[in-house]
């Protein structure tokens, strides 16, 4: 039996997103408790043009393109859940809001922490100082995790991200597409954007610490600049972790899965039922 293909994925408002191939499907529970379907067809950049679908460049576009299909799908969600009759964001608003999100991360992950480390004993070693500035920079990661997880309007949407992760799981193992074989399997899963976001955190203390420890502008300018590669190269892990049967990949990828226990939580049979309308539909328009 032929293996099913790769499916990704996030939460939305009250739903899920499924992405498979050139489709988007969003699915979410409206206030009569229906589930409403939005689709729509979404090119990825690496089809469009070969050269990008390498592998490392891969990672970096699908990273920034992610950014932008999530801000759209959520705000499809927040349309179809509220049920307004506003305007949607035009493709500069969206774009807009990307920006701003990204900036704001590269701010507090990237530049806050070697700015921090600049008030360490500079006569340290490169590499201590490198180092150092990676452990703040995990600390604010961790902090920021722990924040939102007290947020009580994210416990839905947390839920809604295992049962992404539920839905996924079920159809990469080939079983049948229902809530009872769903609920069966684990809401962390080794492709997940939070395992992502930490394989990143650890690759840039590796990365960063081959160019010493520079002025602090000059160390700003090296670390945006090496963010596309980061990423892609974190997505390659991800990727070859998920796939491997290897013990030692394996292991690689359990400090991403023990942090996923902040990021999702076990959902109700609703909240899968909603992840398995939208991954259907993804993986057969024709249902």
């Amino acid at each position: 039996m032929t293996r099913p293909q790769w499916v990704g994925g996030q939460a939305v408002l009250e739903g899920v997103m499924m992405r498979h191939h050139d489709r988007m499907v969003v699915a979410c529970r409206r206030g009569d408790n229906s589930i409403s379907l939005i689709a729509e067809k979404k090119v990825p950049l690496s089809k469009r043009c070969p050269l990008l679908g390498w592998p490392i460049l891969r990672g970096a576009v699908s990273f920034f393109e992610s950014l932008i299909l999530g801000v759209h799908a959520i705000n499809l969600s927040a349309a179809e859940v509220l049920q307004e009759e506003g305007e949607e964001m035009q493709g500069w608003q969206t774009f807009l809001v990307v920006f701003l999100g990204l900036a704001l991360g590269v701010g507090l992950f990237f530049i806050l922490p070697t700015w921090l480390a600049g008030f360490l004993p500079q006569r340290l070693q490169p590499v201590l100082l490198n180092l150092a500035e990676g452990l703040i920079r995990l600390a604010i990661f961790l902090a920021y995790l722990l924040l939102i997880t007290r947020w009580s309007e994210m416990k839905r949407f947390f839920a809604y991200h295992g049962a992404e992760h539920k839905a996924i799981f079920c159809y990469e193992s080939g079983e049948p597409l229902d809530v009872w074989k769903a609920q069966q399997f684990s809401t962390r899963h080794p492709r997940c954007g939070t395992s992502f976001l930490l394989i990143v955190m650890v690759l840039s203390i590796l990365l960063f610490s081959l160019f010493g420890w520079l002025p602090l502008w000059q160390r700003i300018a090296i670390r945006l600049l090496m963010l596309p590669l980061v990423a892609g190269l974190s997505y390659e892990v991800i990727r070859l972790t998920a796939r491997s049967s290897l013990p030692l990949l394996r292991l690689l990828s359990l400090p991403g899965l023990w942090l996923q226990k902040l990021t999702t939580s076990e959902p109700d049979n609703g909240q899968v039922e909603v992840a398995l309308c939208a991954l259907k539909a993804v993986v057969d328009p024709d249902l």
